[in-house]
């Protein structure tokens, strides 16, 4: 029999429903396909955070311009 949930949640020191979800997200990938969703995961919130900036530079511009 293996190791169950509580033990490996607890080894690992988060929660059981931190497994579960990871589980439901991660479960049928392989190893190198979770590396890769979690790059483009990092990409994505870069890109978010650029476009945030543009847009607060634009309403900077326009309150200044008029």
């Amino acid at each position: 029999m293996g190791i169950g949930v509580a033990e490996i949640c607890r080894k690992g020191g988060f929660s059981d429903a931190t497994f579960y979800k990871w589980r439901a997200k991660f479960g049928g990938m392989e190893a190198s396909e979770a590396r890769r969703l979690r790059e483009l995961e990092e990409e994505n919130g870069k890109l978010k955070r650029l476009l945030a900036e543009a847009h607060l530079d634009m309403h900077a511009l326009k309150s200044v311009l008029g």
